[in-house]
């Protein structure tokens, strides 16, 4: 299949929606039959309904719909017949023809005939004079007394009373479709119907098209003079286009296949009837079931291609010449080269122009006339399924001659342009040589999307006698920038892959390929494996790379296969496999550096980054610095842009502040990174959690994960599916994270650590915020085992919340601070505030009680951007706080309590009153109104009655008249009073009110 897709007509289809209904509904009737939920039209069904209304009142009124082919003008007008006679209004409608000769009135007598059908149609003599009028309008019009022999006008003040006598007090809707297909008599009657309608309950509802005619230009005069409104209906969004497949299709939205979405977006430019048409071609009919597969690409639909050759047709032989050579360009054509292979200038072109743009075949591109580009993607593609292949060569030939002489040297994206032409043309091998030169710009340009998909492309079009050295090297290049790109769906297909790694031609001989190139290729493999999360697949490809090269390896690929065993050793469960990798990852560097080889130094150094930010980072941030110099000293854009991504993220991590993270991920999009995009966006995820950000967060993760499920990127799906879990649990929302982790088990291996993560940094976490600490620790410990067989690289805990738990338990000691202290992870600004509170209490239980507050105060500091984390450790040290002397527990217990009531987490907030009970404090009812009392108050113990008497106290109220109010004895006035001063703190009443008077409502 092609890569482009649609552009559809109304008159496919009367209802322009597919298997919909289109009949006008009868009066009385309800609602059609069959008819679909209409989508994407609420601010002008308002209208509409708007419409109806005022003329069931009295008000009569007329709305023009125009738009493009296919954008749902008729489904909008069957949308109104039927909201119509569901109001009980009399409904009727007819089409104008564009078939045969010219029918006078066609429209008009359509909708009699449709009301004389219905036993609608009044007698004669309720016209008065007009009755033999509507006799010889419904009579043999092959007489000299037909349609045509009546005067536009009569016919126009007859139409006017039988709308008033039929509406009557029920009101009226007449439907004219197809205005742009009417003859002169309809289009004066319908003028007279438009500047007289407005006294009777009448509604006008007229359907026309955008292009330039009669009808058009009757529109445009009624606008001016405020006879009638215009709605121009556009494209739907890709929600709405989302939504109207899922309907389509009789599922939830969730359950549609992304691709099945994105192809029906992409191809309709949002007309409903071409996404309906693509939904049913690509997914097989409405009654597919297995919606998340992706659809199997598939010819053009008929009623698609064959309006737009009807419309091509339209123009003549030099626009159907004209369009089809312009379509050898893909959706966009440059102007100039296409004028120049025609051999026409542009005045001679001009008129052929304005009449394409007019039939919405082709629209201008951008500023100025240089570009221009399909409407629809499917109209290329059904323009060059109507040439035969000796005529789509030649015109592919003609265009690739024009473009060479307009642009020599085929600078900047011209060179992928003339690799397509010479594709249209049949020269396979000149095609595949400029598609790679194409993909190698793309590369240094930093479009790394971009190059795999021109790579694809190339290798598409190698044939079974293509050399095995382009077949090798293309191949190459193509691993390559999927690797980068994570366009896995650009993969050749298995058996083309064996087919070049088996190939006889790679044995050694004359004109064999060197075995290397096979180890190369398994090589890259292994890498496009680890990024999908097959460990063993990786592990199969690398293993084959080394038996290919032997035990004596060049330098350049030996750096490679190290580079590749590093990251494979990231994914395999060995207690030593960081170090392990560590050390391919150095080796790999060491080669890089002494023969030479700037990109896989690049590699190595950025491996060994991430290698070493737990225990050094500075030694870390090193690597990624000397990492970017050497990229952008060698023009290396996607390697710089990892040292980024990696720089921001370290940052982060010490200060708390992602916003380059965000920035470097947007611009790694934007390169096509998505792995490296989906790196930055986990790390944002993750901070936004610890932000109690949940919602951006959960933003942030379905997309995340919903690109990665969509292109096969089992990794980054594993790490989204982990950071859900996460999300889940910083709420307390057990059975939710236990759903997220159940989603995550059968991807649990595919990334370094998840199994400690999951543990530490969900199930644990949750544990702590259901006070269930016993079963938090043996989370942490099976963590910590977790750890030990198969160390993480990410943060679980480990120097941060376990070394809190430790202490606090007497478990760990100094030397146990100390260490995570020396971890660069434990530096972190998240795990600050744990080893800031473990070393307050230490300090406490040592008697250095000032100390210990002052260790405190700069973790509670550490702590400020995380709400949640901060009131944790408050509930967690207050108890030995306050048995040691240090801090101000009560205070603390009273914030912990305020905040886990606030969300919603009871377990901790009632540890949090019991501890605050026994310490002796008041203890503040949970009563309703409680979020109505200040939150500096609420910290002081105010209660929702003692807020009530401090407002009407700050009002300078007396005890008496505060009784009489609250309907209490003066004596518990007195009581509320006396506890108001001593919980904040004032001397008497006057300082009180005072301080307070911004209580005062």
């Amino acid at each position: 299949m092609s890569e482009y897709w649609p552009a559809l007509p109304d008159d496919a289809c009367t209802a322009c929606t597919a298997r919909t209904a289109c009949t006008a509904a009868e009066p009385g009737g309800g609602p059609h039959t069959g008819r679909g939920e209409l989508i994407g039209r609420r601010t002008e069904m308002g209208r509409v309904l708007a419409l109806l209304a005022a003329a069931r009142s009295g008000r009569g009124g007329a709305l023009v719909v125009t738009g493009e082919p296919g954008v749902g003008k008729t489904r909008l007008a069957a949308e109104a017949l039927a909201s119509a006679a569901e109001a009980d209004m009399i409904t009727v409608r007819g089409r104008a023809g564009a078939v045969g000769s010219p029918v006078p009135y066609r429209p008009l007598v359509e909708a009699l005939l449709l009301l004389a059908r219905a036993g609608l149609l009044p007698d004669p003599e309720e016209l008065g004079g007009y009755g033999p009028v509507l006799a010889r309008l419904l009579g043999d019009t092959r007489d000299d007394t037909g349609p045509g022999t009546a005067s536009p006008i009569v016919v126009a003040e007859t139409m006017l009373r039988l709308l008033a006598v039929v509406g009557g007090r029920r009101g009226c809707l007449l439907v004219l479709d197809d205005l742009h297909d009417a003859d002169a008599g309809t289009l004066a009657v319908v003028e007279y119907l438009l500047d007289h309608v407005g006294h009777q309950p009448a509604a006008l509802l007229l359907i026309a098209g955008r292009g330039p005619c009669a009808a058009a230009d009757l529109v445009a005069r009624a606008h001016r003079r405020g006879a009638a409104e215009v709605l121009d209906l556009r494209p739907l969004s890709r929600r709405d286009v989302h939504l109207l497949v899922a309907t389509e299709l009789g599922i939830a939205p969730a359950e549609v296949c992304p691709e099945l979405v994105e192809r029906a977006v992409a191809g309709s430019g949002g007309i409903p009837f071409v996404a309906k048409e693509l939904v049913h071609d690509l997914a097989g009919g409405p009654a597919v079931h297995d919606t998340r597969t992706p659809p199997v690409p598939s010819a053009v639909p008929a009623i698609v291609a064959d309006d737009v050759r009807r419309r091509a047709e339209k123009l003549g032989p030099l626009g159907v010449e004209f369009l089809s050579m312009a379509a050898l360009f893909g959706q966009r054509f440059p102007l100039p080269v296409v004028e120049h292979a025609t051999g026409r200038d542009h005045g001679e072109l001009s008129a052929l122009l304005r009449a394409a743009v007019a039939s919405c075949l082709i629209t201008p591109d951008g500023a100025g006339t240089q570009w221009y580009a399909f409407r629809y993607q499917l109209a290329a593609v059904a323009l060059l399924d109507g040439l035969g292949p000796g005529e789509r060569a030649g015109y592919a030939r003609r265009a690739v001659h024009a473009l060479t002489a307009l642009h020599p040297g085929l600078p900047g994206a011209w060179c992928a342009h003339a690799a397509r032409l010479h594709e249209h043309a049949g020269d396979t091998r000149e095609a595949v040589r400029l598609y790679c030169e194409a993909a190698g710009r793309a590369m240094r340009e930093g479009t790394v999307e971009r190059a795999a998909v021109l790579l694809a492309r190339a290798h598409r079009r190698l044939g079974p006698d293509t050399a095995p050295e382009v077949r090798a090297t293309v191949l190459e290049r193509l691993l390559d920038a999927v690797a980068c790109s994570g366009r896995v769906d650009l993969l050749p297909a298995p058996a083309a892959v064996l087919d070049t790694l088996q190939a006889d031609g790679f044995a050694s001989g004359e004109h064999g390929m060197p075995t290397p190139r096979r180890a190369v290729l398994h090589a890259r493999l292994s890498d496009i494996a680890t990024l999908m999360g097959r460990p063993a697949e990786a592990l199969r490809h690398l293993e084959t790379a080394r038996r290919l090269l032997g035990s004596h390896p060049t330098d350049d690929h030996a750096t490679l296969v190290d580079i590749t065993a590093a990251r494979v050793e990231l994914g395999r469960p060995a207690p030593g496999r960081l170090r392990t990798a560590a050390r391919f990852a150095r080796r790999a560097l060491d080669t890089a550096q002494h023969v030479g080889l700037p990109d896989a130094a690049c590699r190595a150094l950025l491996l060994l980054g991430q290698l070493t930010r737990e225990q050094d980072e500075l030694m870390a941030t090193a690597h990624f610095i000397q990492a970017r110099a050497i990229a952008l000293a060698h023009r290396l854009p996607v390697h710089r842009m990892s040292a980024e991504v990696y720089l921001a993220a370290a940052t982060a991590s010490l200060d708390g502040r992602p916003a380059r993270v965000e920035q470097t991920r947007q611009e790694a999009l934007r390169m096509g990174l998505r792995p490296l995009a989906h790196e930055a966006g986990y790390v944002l995820a993750l901070e936004r959690i610890r932000r109690c950000e949940f919602n951006a967060a959960r933003d942030r993760i379905r997309e995340g994960a919903a690109d990665a499920e969509r292109l096969g990127l089992g990794r980054p799906l594993a790490m989204m599916r982990l950071v859900e879990a996460v999300r889940c649990a910083h709420q307390g929302r057990r059975a939710e994270m236990e759903e997220a982790l159940e989603r995550l088990a059968p991807l649990v291996d595919a990334g370094p650590g998840l199994r400690a993560m999951a543990y530490g940094a969900a199930r644990a976490f949750c544990s702590l915020l259901e006070e269930r600490r016993e079963a938090a620790g043996q989370e942490f410990a099976q963590a910590l085992a977790y750890d030990a067989e198969n160390p993480a690289t990410g943060d679980f805990g480990k120097h941060g919340i376990v070394l809190l738990l430790g202490v606090l338990a007497g478990r760990m000691g100094r030397g146990h601070h100390t260490d995570a202290v020396e971890a660069t992870v434990g530096g972190t600004r998240w795990n600050q505030q744990f080893t800031g509170l473990a070393h307050a209490v230490l300090l406490g239980r040592e008697g250095r009680s000032d100390e210990a507050t002052a260790a405190a105060g700069k973790a509670l500091e550490a702590a400020g951007p995380y709400p949640m984390a901060r009131r944790l450790g408050l509930r967690l040290v207050a108890q030995a706080a306050h048995k040691d002397g240090w801090g101000a527990p009560v205070e603390w217990l009273r914030e912990a309590e305020e905040y886990f009531h606030g969300a919603g987490l009871p377990a901790v907030a009632g540890a949090s009153r019991a501890l605050l009970r026994g310490m002796g404090a008041s203890v503040r009812q949970r009563r309703t109104g409680t979020e109505q009392v200040p939150p500096e108050l609420r910290r002081c113990g105010i209660t929702v009655r003692e807020f009530e008497v401090a407002r009407l106290v700050a009002e300078r109220i007396a005890n008496k008249d505060i009784a009489g109010r609250l309907h209490i004895s003066p004596r518990t006035v007195e009581k509320h009073v006396s506890s108001l001063l001593q919980k904040t703190g004032h001397p008497n009443r006057r300082a009180f009110a005072t301080a307070t008077r911004d209580l005062v409502p």
